[in-house]
């Protein structure tokens, strides 16, 4: 038989024909098979050739006529069994169409346009994401366990007074806190540790809504490098060397400016985070406290966060401590915050803490004047009681107090400025360093708005008097600063970094916009030829940009 008997195949044929084909052509090879089963070798070789061109050519038609071809219903004008020669076959040509038949008959099963909308819903969907993400796409570094993980295995050892695993529990959250006496809600609330942000951010990273794993489309690059937690390693304790203190952020800087992802704009995309103070990462001599890694240049190209920044620096950014909240949904969110609205304030003011060593402190005023108020609910906390160390001892308070007092901790800033705003207690500060100059990113430009500001300098020299000062605001005026600060509670928690909000934006989204906002900028001035402007650091004078 010759191949030009195949008439050209033609759009009206369908899957049906094409099924009715084989079938004939299987019939014919049985018949075929059954005549010649005696035969000699000889004919096996022809046949099994013919059987593969026949195949070629059933995947010519069906391509053409079936893929291509608009569905009728007109009758078959040829069979495919014409095809197979009287003399051909065999067994593993029989074989051989059975499994084309098994083939044909399974794409025959299913839904003509099945595939079809499978893979428009498949195109849409990632047309929706692509334009949900566009200018919002980040690029997560996949860094040696080194600068991570491994420092977690490490967590008995940070501290020499405590175990800080305990800590790392749920994604870093800690663990559930007691609501025995109801402070809290049943969830979304954790003993969370005030310097335990590396962790929780990097979770949290985790779950953003627009990540890939192409670093060409990314508007900015995360490093989940543990910054905090490699430092805090060597402050107590340990005698460390100022080599030891410094080598895995040497290392760090080494490693990624190897990278292609930092070539393309010099780091300056790049982002990570230290669940620390700045201040515990810019020493300049070896005998000072901390390392150095804020003195890298490379470092000084990227976008650090902190949870308080330098204020003579402009390459990092402080972003909000973790307090004991961690909504898992947004009604969560919602609940609370309903909840604080309905709390019934009868202090006007309060101040949890202790005292300091420091002259300069105003903590010794405070106390003071707060215990002598009878506005003022005090929550002292002296060096050997244990009562602050529980959260629901000040949350209490500051569910019930209109304004909390918030000097400089430590350093400039504390958390307990953050349990306050959970709480819907208006903060009260006493330089702009503890918050104004901090979290722009997080707090409302209009200070008034959220907070007071009572100068430190008149507080020493006993020239203000607390009570005074707040009693003169109007209620109505505390009220909405009141109802201010329950507004801000969504972007200032941390949620969950097992789950996910649905709709609300927590403090890793706000941060997430400001920094891609800054890169954005930065990598505008690279197209214009500035370039990203870098002054060398010498003493305070700080670094720097354009």
């Amino acid at each position: 038989m010759r191949f030009s008997r195949l008439p050209s195949p033609k759009p009206e044929h369908t899957k049906s024909q094409a099924y009715t084909a084989l079938q004939g052509l299987r019939r014919r090879s049985s018949a075929s098979m059954e005549r010649t089963g005696a035969r000699s070798g000889k004919r096996w070789l022809p046949g099994l050739l013919l059987l593969a061109a026949t195949s070629w050519l059933l995947v010519i038609y069906f391509h053409l006529a079936v893929l291509r071809g608009p569905p009728v219903v007109s009758a078959p004008r040829w069979s495919l069994a014409e095809v197979a020669s009287d003399g051909g076959g065999g067994g593993d040509g029989q074989r051989f169409l059975l499994q084309q038949e098994e083939r044909l008959s399974k794409l025959m099963k299913a839904p003509p346009a099945a595939t079809g909308n499978a893979l428009s819903a498949a195109r849409d969907e990632r047309r929706r994401r692509d334009d949900e993400c566009r200018g919002r796409y980040v690029y997560i570094h996949d860094l040696p366990p080194r600068f991570n993980a491994d420092i977690l295995a490490n967590c008995r050892n940070w501290y020499p007074w405590m175990d800080m695993c305990v800590y790392l529990d749920n994604g870093g959250l800690g663990r559930p806190v007691d609501n025995a006496d109801g402070v809290f809600a049943d969830e979304g609330w954790y003993a969370t540790d005030h310097f335990g942000l590396d962790v929780i951010f990097h979770r949290r990273m985790k779950q953003y809504d627009c990540l890939t794993s192409d670093s060409s489309r990314a508007a900015a690059v995360f490093v989940p490098f543990y910054a905090g937690f490699d430092v805090v390693q060597h402050l107590w304790g340990v005698n460390s060397t100022a080599r030891e203190k410094d080598a895995l952020s040497l290392d760090l800087v080494d490693w990624l400016t190897r990278r292609p992802e930092w070539r393309a704009m010099g780091g300056r995309d790049h982002f990570f985070l230290s669940g620390r103070t700045a201040y515990d990462h810019q020493r300049e001599t070896d005998s000072e406290w901390g390392n150095k890694l804020l003195r890298l240049p490379a470092v000084q190209n990227m976008t650090v966060l902190f949870v308080e920044k330098l204020p003579w620096m402009s390459f990092d950014f402080a972003i909000p401590y973790p307090t004991y909240f961690h909504p898992a949904r947004d009604a969560q969110v919602v609940e609370w915050q309903r909840r604080m609205r309905a709390m019934k304030r009868d202090w006007l003011f309060t101040f949890a803490g202790g005292a300091r060593d420091d002259p300069d402190s105003i903590r010794h005023q405070l106390i003071k004047q707060c215990g002598s108020s009878s506005f003022c609910k005090l929550v002292q906390c002296g060096r050997n009681e244990r009562n602050c160390l529980v959260p629901s001892t000040f949350m209490r308070v500051f569910q019930g107090t209109r304004f909390c007092l918030q000097p400089k901790g430590d350093t400039m800033t504390r958390r307990s400025a953050f349990d306050a705003i959970m709480a819907g207690c208006v903060p009260v500060f006493f330089h702009p360093d503890s918050a104004y100059t901090q979290y722009r990113w997080h707090l409302p430009e209009a200070h008034d708005t959220y907070s007071v500001l009572i100068p430190e300098a008149d507080v020493r020299a006993g020239n203000v008097s607390i009570e005074e000062t707040l009693r003169r605001i109007p209620p109505d005026v505390a009220e909405q600063m009141t109802e201010t600060v329950i507004g801000l509670i969504p972007r200032l928690v941390y949620a969950d970094p097992r789950s996910k909000l649905e709709t609300l934006k927590d403090a890793v989204d706000v941060t997430v916009e400001a920094v891609i906002g800054r890169v954005n900028k930065l990598r505008e001035e690279m197209a214009r030829g500035q370039g990203h402007l870098l002054q060398k650091q010498s003493g305070n004078a700080g670094v720097q940009q354009t």
